[in-house]
């Protein structure tokens, strides 16, 4: 069982930052591919990036490529999301999640892959 408990959501002006964090309970923390995803009123489930278990290979979505950087600190037990440039449009509740990977390199692009999920915080975007 891992236990995903996210923060640093809140409110900002468009233009502005905010750095997401995501710290897991589990002590086998590193063996986890981790991927933030969001998700808007009336939209589906969006996947934001993804990270390997070492942090060495990284995905991010069309939509925030350019502005987003995650991160993952293994002996820290968290991940991060940093979010620059932001715009009305990033305004959802922001996920965390964790899926169990043999491989190193390997992480899911499928919502459905990943096991365990954080409660979700909200990022409201102003314009």
């Amino acid at each position: 069982q891992v236990q995903l408990v996210e923060s640093g959501g809140g409110l900002v002006q468009a233009g502005g930052s905010l750095r997401l964090s995501c710290a897991a309970s589990s002590r086998t923390f590193s063996v986890y591919a981790l991927g933030w995803f969001r998700q808007a009123p009336g939209k589906e489930r969006e996947l934001v990036g993804a990270i390997s278990r070492s942090g060495d290979n990284t995905y991010y979505g069309d939509s925030v490529k350019d502005r987003f950087t995650i991160s993952r600190d293994n002996a820290k037990r968290t991940v991060y999301l940093q979010m620059d440039s932001l715009k009305p449009e990033d305004t959802a509740v922001y996920y965390c999640a964790a899926d169990l990977q043999v491989l190193d390199s390997r992480f899911s692009l499928k919502s459905n892959d990943y096991n365990y999920w954080g409660q979700g915080t909200q990022v409201t975007v102003s314009s």
